[in-house]
């Protein structure tokens, strides 16, 4: 049975095939050759392997936190009857499915339309209320405190016309909650989060352990947001490529088009870590679909060598 190590290498070298995110531009002036790997198991035992003090930012990950925490505070009944919990099979910035159905109503919070959605939800007196109350939550579950990159969070704004007609589609379908541009500058900046592949994978642990910190104990949020949570990343967290990674992959994810990649496993003994694990990859350089191809080659591999898939 071939190392972590080795896989890391081995997906490393496929970064070649990728490229940077260039339709931001602070996104594409990334390092396509960096590569970096956590994996923490509920006893805290780590598994670290490449650039792994480099930040990104969360991009589209940070619409499974905002998820969780608007259902763990606004209760998950109430939000999912602004969004659904579908597959689509198209992009992540589609807006053919608004336009098909009745009521306008996203598909679920893993597109852009319905990770909108979901923000016009958070908890909150204003834009910056909601921003604040999203970090705090955060920061409690990675134990320190969050910050954006100011230069993506500029960035996004620039290119953000496509997002800003989503958001005023739903806000005319009376779907979108509040003022289009204080919610669209909250989803922004929850884009332009910064962690780092161990941060990262400490979230990780806590969503493969059903809300609970195993290491400190903590509950963050229930068992049954947990469970929905971690359904629609298997099902709709890898963008339009969703179905293809849970049938060869098999793990929970959540990718960004910065190059990272949330996903939850359990081993008996992977490595030398043991129970539940948090997993977090970093690899700037992506695919068509927008998922980064080391992240994907290194989670393929290790998911088919020590058999990680739920399947």
């Amino acid at each position: 049975m071939a190392s972590l190590e080795y896989y890391v290498q081995e997906s490393q070298n496929l970064a070649v095939l990728g490229e940077t995110a260039s339709y931001i531009p602070a996104l594409d002036e990334q390092d396509p050759s960096q590569f970096a790997v956590c994996l923490i198991d509920e006893n805290g035992n780590q598994f670290l392997a490449g650039d792994t003090s480099t930040s990104f930012t969360l991009q589209s990950i940070s619409k499974v936190i905002s998820f969780i925490y608007a259902c763990e505070e606004m209760t998950l009944d109430y939000v999912l009857q602004y969004v659904d919990v579908e597959p689509t099979g198209d992009s992540f910035n589609s807006i053919i499915r608004l336009e098909n159905t009745e009521f306008g109503k996203p598909f679920n919070p893993m597109i852009n339309a319905g990770a909108i959605t979901i923000t016009s939800l958070l908890p909150g007196q204003n834009r910056e209320e909601k921003f604040q109350h999203l970090c705090d939550f955060m920061g409690k579950m990675i134990g320190k405190p969050v910050k954006i990159n100011q230069e993506v969070y500029e960035s996004e704004i620039k290119t953000a016309d496509r997002n800003r007609s989503i958001a005023y589609y739903l806000k005319s379908n009376h779907i979108l909650q509040g003022d289009v541009e204080s919610v669209l500058d909250v989803y922004f900046r929850h884009c332009a989060i910064e962690v780092t592949v161990e941060s990262l994978a400490r979230i990780g642990l806590i969503l493969s352990n059903d809300g609970v910190d195993p290491i400190t104990n903590e509950r963050f949020f229930s068992k049954e947001i947990s469970k929905v949570a971690k359904a629609l990343m298997l099902t709709c967290g890898m963008y339009n490529a969703s179905g293809k990674f849970a049938t060869f992959v098999g793990l929970p994810s959540k990718s960004g088009v910065s190059g990272g990649i949330l996903s939850v496993a359990e081993h008996e003994d992977l490595q030398g870590l043991q129970g539940k694990i948090g997993i977090a990859t970093f690899g700037p350089a992506i695919d068509p679909i927008g998922n980064s191809v080391a992240g994907i080659e290194f989670l393929k591999r290790i998911s088919i060598e020590y058999d990680l898939s739920i399947f």
